[in-house]
């Protein structure tokens, strides 16, 4: 089952548009449009983002462990 993170390795500001992409297996630069659209024309994009930057958690990437 898929599970939906923020992204650490595709992220401009908090990873949540990487991480929707990396989910939806798209180009991160849609998603990012998409948001900018919404936030231009209803302007509800920015809480959106910021409501998904809070609850979206961060994936953990695994530490080099070296015994």
């Amino acid at each position: 089952m898929k599970e939906l993170y923020r992204s650490e390795t595709n992220k401009m500001i908090a990873g949540v548009c990487g991480g929707i992409a990396e989910y939806f297996e798209i180009d991160a630069t849609l998603v990012r449009l998409g948001f900018a659209a919404v936030s231009i024309l209803g302007g509800s994009g920015i809480l959106a983002y910021l409501i998904a930057a809070v609850i979206i958690p961060k994936r953990s990437l695994p530490e080099n462990t070296e015994a």
